[in-house]
């Protein structure tokens, strides 16, 4: 078998949910016995996320080689359980950087540069290759944004091209597109579906299949209607109807033969699927028997997506330990010593998230100061970790001016400076410290009874860490060096004394949990979180009877 490709398009509007079809193809390809992989081609110009605010974009996933990438990649992952790469998320902007750098270098000997051939066959050059790996695979790719944007049309030529190249049997097209209904008339239309498809048939490309969004269930004579005019197999239009819990989607597709249709476009045989794990993963996040309250106390929480893996990773923790996971969304601007009891007493947990600049920071301190003083389970990640320290520094250590030198330049007690390599770094882009770094537990401590090795690889993306000139200090008065750099430089995790669950980690834990394998550390802060909410209903009883 040759590598085979699937292309994942939108159509009408965007938020279709393009990435969910594809992720969820992959785990029903995965289920039959394929190797897949997955990449995301985003139209936007910025070489990548990295620099985006985050209220505008959301959350920027990091892969295992250090990529700053769309937040799809992180669905793709958690839904396939492979590890991406820098491959795995291409962008006008890295296109248009390569092709200009060869202009610059020569390579085409004098001639004019143009969208097509040397764009394209770019963007081609990109698509996942037979030599990228030893295993036969089914690459899925999605083009980011709508058929029709001005920004799409390279990439939709660059798919047109690619069939005549490598033949339709072994590269075929999903379109997921809206079948809207018209309250008013109580009708559901076809006719945006069927001006998608026209589109991107004037283009030369005919679609394979047609998955439609939508409302209501899509009956036989619409799907009739839709495959007439589309001109694909009737067979080939599948509906895709919101599901309760995203991680049901799998197996939604499945009873509408999403892979089964694929495999008969790409040839190949449909074997049958193996979804036991993914089903009682399913069961036990829809059947709960029990429930804890987490807050989030961060300074994106506008926007919900700021914060993707972390939702995600929660709700992992749930599904372990049976538990309906509510969150409590803080904003970290708001939060003051007045109000500090109001805002966060009803939270079984407090999750303290990254982030840069100085602004919602002294809200995170707060949030940290009442989890630990209040014996509420605590979770800090990257800033969240950094804040903590500071808190601890300024309450238990007395040092009041102490912060990080990101936040306060100034301050005479600097908990958290800038990393020596980092010194010179004047680009904002790329230049983080990223991706995946060992850290080595000390033995006994509530993180490795949670991983239960010595050596751990974690995922990072950070500028600052923990000043050593204050490590002493911290663990003689009850903050604990759990985690180190092999080397013992740097400081990757830490746990407050005596605290039923207090652990910082400079790390982002979040990228590498999957809903069927929870991270160890969203493993136990939720198990943590379901012990205190168990302490408090016995509270309550007792104060009753």
């Amino acid at each position: 078998m040759a590598v085979k490709y699937v292309f994942v398009t939108g159509g009408v509007v965007s938020g279709l949910g393009k990435g969910i079809t594809a992720a969820s193809l992959g785990r029903l390809l995965k289920a039959r016995g394929y190797q897949v992989t997955m990449q995301k081609f985003d139209p936007y110009i910025n070489i990548d996320p990295g620099t985006m605010n985050p209220i505008q974009h959301g959350e920027v996933f990091v892969t295992e080689d250090g990529t700053e990438t769309d937040l799809d990649l992180g669905h793709y992952e958690r839904f396939i359980d492979e590890n991406l790469d820098k491959n795995s998320n291409v962008t006008t902007g890295k296109i248009y950087w390569s092709v200009l750098q060869k202009e610059r270098h020569g390579d085409f000997g004098g001639g004019t540069v143009q969208v097509i051939p040397h764009i394209t066959n770019e963007i081609k050059s990109r698509f996942y290759r037979e030599e990228f790996s030893k295993e036969e695979r089914i690459a899925i790719i999605e083009i980011g944004g709508t058929v029709g944007d001005i920004e799409s049309q390279p990439f939709l030529e660059s798919i047109r091209q690619f069939q005549q190249d490598v033949g339709r049997e072994n590269a075929i097209l999903i379109h997921v597109t809206l079948i809207p209904y018209l309250k008013a008339s109580g009708e559901m239309k076809t006719k945006p579906t069927q001006a998608s498809v026209k589109q991107l048939q004037a283009m030369g490309i005919q679609p394979d299949v047609l998955v439609c969004r939508s409302e209501y269930p899509v009956t036989d004579s619409l799907k009739e209607k839709i495959a007439l005019f589309c001109n694909v197999p009737v067979s080939h239009v599948l509906q895709n109807l919101d599901v309760e819990y995203l991680y049901e989607a799998p197996l939604a597709m499945e009873r509408e033969k999403l892979a089964e249709v694929v495999l008969e476009c790409l040839h190949l045989q449909n074997h049958e699927p193996d979804l036991s794990d993914w089903e009682s993963m399913v069961e036990n996040l829809k059947n709960p028997d029990k429930s804890v309250t987490i807050a989030i106390v961060g300074k994106y929480i506008q926007l919900h997506d700021a914060y993707l893996s972390v939702v995600e990773a929660l709700k992992h923790g749930g599904i372990f330990c049976k538990a309906k996971v509510e969150l409590l969304w803080v904003d970290s601007e708001e939060l003051t010593e007045k109000n500090l009891d109001q805002k966060l007493y009803s939270a079984d947990g407090i999750l303290v998230p990254g982030g840069f600049g100085n602004r919602g920071t002294e809200g995170m301190v707060l949030a940290a100061h009442y989890a630990r003083t209040h014996k509420i389970p605590y979770l800090g990640i990257c800033l969240g970790m950094q804040m903590a320290i500071v808190e601890f520094a300024r309450y238990v250590l007395g040092y009041e001016d102490a912060n990080s030198i990101e936040l306060d330049p100034g301050t005479r007690h600097p908990m958290i400076a800038l990393m020596p390599d980092q010194e010179q770094v004047e680009d904002l882009g790329g230049t983080l410290r990223l991706g995946s770094y060992p850290c080595v537990l000390e033995e006994g401590s509530r993180a490795y009874q949670l991983f239960g090795e010595k050596t751990i690889r974690e995922r990072h993306r950070h500028r600052y860490e923990v000043n050593n000139t204050f490590r002493g200090e911290l663990k003689e008065n009850g903050l604990n060096i759990v985690g180190t750099s092999p080397d013992g430089r740097i400081v990757e995790m830490v746990e407050g004394a005596g605290h039923p669950f207090f652990i910082g980690t400079q790390a982002h834990p979040e990228f590498k949990s999957r809903p069927n394998h929870a991270h160890p550390l969203f493993r136990g802060f939720i198990q943590a979180a379901v012990e205190k909410a168990g302490e408090e209903g016995r509270k309550e009883k007792e104060e009753r009877e």
